[in-house]
């Protein structure tokens, strides 16, 4: 019998330092019923010569280019349009980032043996310590609901990155918009917004690794506390669907509270503009704003409690020093 087709998707700009070892990771799968899509966001690097590089020595590979530069997330939506109607699952491999060389079977075995399973996940290599994890050893296959509950309540957090995911083609052609523009937390609320009909699948292996350490926009976010933000908005507006009243009242008072903490204390820290907007264009997602009241009444409280507390406040300054 033949194997399902895989339709792998690289977008890629000015990722000349990574892009070969991302392609051949891709090309030295296990699994070889693929076809591979490289989209160029209008690059001025080298990155271009490598894809076509690349589509000239193996025919499964598509080399394409936008014809004005994109934003991020566009030119991720505009490159899944081109996932092939014969594709029974996707997979996105950021051009930064690599998988190991049985990820897609591995991840493509659980979906074929599941069909309610609509996202694959497995642990990741992130840098040099492995994540993603919290699911027990035989969980292989969790209800999307619950899991999306676990992720609202508890922080339990096994999405990934999109390289972290295999995705049903079906349901990638399903939304000619796949992530949400102008939304700082878009591939958690796609994760959140798909397994309100779908199950979420897990490999207990490390199958995918993602580079924290390069100039990426997620890794210039990382200070932001895009966890919390993607918990706060999705409570907002999905916690209806699988939270009862008082769990939906009580998750949003501890939100609430962790959110203003961090909005408190980044005042003293002294947090500049793309912090503040990365959090009012998180809020205004969901129709809301920081409320600068609050704000101060939090920073007055981050003060008294570094003075009540000074031996934890300088065990933190010094956690803080030691990783410069």
């Amino acid at each position: 019998m033949s194997r399902a087709l895989v339709s792998i998707v690289t977008p890629f700009f000015n990722t000349a330092s990574y892009l070969e070892e991302c392609i051949r990771s891709v090309l030295a799968q296990t699994y070889g019923e693929f076809e591979y899509i490289l989209v160029d966001n209008c690059s001025t690097d080298e990155s271009a010569a490598i894809a076509e590089k690349y589509a000239r020595l193996d025919p499964r590979i598509r080399f394409l280019r936008n014809e004005r530069h994109l934003s991020q997330v566009a030119n991720y939506n505009g490159a899944l349009r081109h996932v092939s109607e014969k594709s029974e699952f996707c997979k996105i491999v950021q051009a930064d980032d690599w998988i190991f060389d049985r990820c897609i079977e591995a991840m493509v075995d659980v979906a074929t043996r599941c069909p309610t399973v609509g996202i694959v996940g497995a642990y990741t290599l992130n840098t040099d310590r492995v994540y993603l994890d919290g699911l027990r050893f035989e969980n292989t296959v969790v209800n999307g609901k619950e899991l999306c509950r676990r992720f609202v309540v508890e922080g339990l957090y096994v999405f990934g990155s999109p390289t972290a995911m295999l995705l049903r083609s079906s349901i990638v052609r399903s939304r000619p918009q796949f992530y949400e523009e102008h939304n700082p937390v878009e591939d958690f609320h796609v994760c959140v917004e798909i397994l309100q009909s779908w199950d979420f699948g897990f490999v207990h292996q490390v199958l995918t690794y993602t580079r924290r350490d390069n100039e990426s926009i997620t890794s210039s976010q990382r200070g932001f506390k895009p966890l919390l933000m993607a918990r706060v908005t999705s409570l907002s507006r999905y916690g209806h669907l699988f939270l009862t009243a008082a769990e939906y009242r009580a998750c949003d008072r501890r939100l609430t509270h962790e959110h203003y903490l961090l909005l408190g204390e980044a005042v003293w820290r002294r947090r500049q503009g793309r912090f503040w907007a990365y959090q009012q264009e998180g809020l205004r997602v969901i129709g809301q704003r920081i409320r600068w009241l609050r704000v101060s009444a939090y920073s007055l409280l981050v003060v008294a409690e570094h003075l009540l507390n000074p031996k934890r406040t300088l065990e933190t300054a010094v956690r803080r020093f030691r990783r410069r």
